[in-house]
């Protein structure tokens, strides 16, 4: 299979969405069988139709004119994705049995460090992960709050992550279960001066 033949279907998906403003994951999958192609590759069509397509709500839109402040959220919201798939790719490796749900939501249960806009340092445990967010188990609440998460990595460096607290829910006696959508990747020696002072 040939690069040009995915960059073919990519252009076709391109043009639908921007006749009808958006195309979904089911068609992507759909022109990949009907090119003869393996429709396991839709990720990949997906990935060369960029900047061209904004993925939101289980929709690939098309982009006309964006805005400077727009075209750097989607620029954020892709490299989140790319993190996010990269660690998805290696856990997978490791675990045995991977849960598939929407967003490439995996069972990602492992020890990570939050630092709290205050400063104040918890380890807590991860719940799961997809490209949009994480789901952190702890002994505290975190909502509203704009934290630091640092995810380790046996075989490469750890990863940090801007999140938004989106949500709490108690789940026992003095354990809370937070769920966050990611801001931003952030280098993890200054992700503590983003978190303070961003």
């Amino acid at each position: 299979m040939l690069l040009t033949d995915l960059q073919e279907v990519a252009n076709t998906m391109v043009q639908r969405a921007q006749r009808r403003g958006y195309v979904i994951p089911r068609e992507i999958r759909e022109e990949l069988s009907h090119a003869g192609l393996p429709d396991a590759q839709w990720k990949e069509v997906v990935d060369l139709a960029q900047p061209s397509l904004y993925y939101r709500q289980g929709r690939y839109y098309y982009v006309t004119t964006v805005s400077p402040r727009l075209r750097a959220e989607l620029s954020q919201q892709e490299q989140i994705q790319q993190t996010i798939r990269q660690l998805i790719r290696r856990h997978k490796q490791q675990a045995s049995e991977v849960e598939r749900r929407r967003q490439d939501r995996i069972d990602f249960i492992q020890p990570v460090k939050v630092q709290t806009e205050d400063r104040r340092e918890f380890t807590l445990l991860s719940r799961d992960l997809s490209t949009t967010g994480i789901r952190l188990i702890g002994t505290r609440s975190l909502l509203g709050q704009k934290v630091r998460v640092v995810i380790p990595d046996d075989k490469e460096e750890p990863t940090a992550f801007l999140v938004r607290v989106l949500w709490t829910c108690a789940i026992g006696d003095d354990m809370f279960e937070n769920g966050g959508a990611f801001l931003e990747v952030v280098p993890e020696e200054t992700a503590l001066l983003r978190v303070v002072d961003g």
